[in-house]
């Protein structure tokens, strides 16, 4: 099964991008994929801070170090079926 994830970055959650967003996601649902929308402005999240560990060698590539409300959105088993 296909999955998407619509990210809003709006601060606006109802406004003109919300509405395209729910708009495609209702396409992909009824298209059979999983589909959902996450709001930016609703998760608490830092930017990065260059540490590097997203590209240690001994970690899973890509594995970032900040633990904090972007975590299960960037985790790879959410994008995998």
């Amino acid at each position: 099964m296909k999955k998407l994830i619509a990210i809003n970055g709006s601060p606006r959650k109802n406004w003109n991008t919300a509405q395209l967003l729910k708009e495609a996601v209702r396409g992909a649902k009824d298209a059979g994929a999983e589909a959902e929308i996450v709001d930016l402005y609703s998760l608490t999240f830092k930017g990065c801070t260059s540490c590097f560990y997203c590209k240690l060698k001994s970690k899973e590539h890509g594995t970032c170090a900040m633990k904090d409300d972007l975590t299960p959105i960037f985790s790879a088993r959410r994008f995998i079926s």
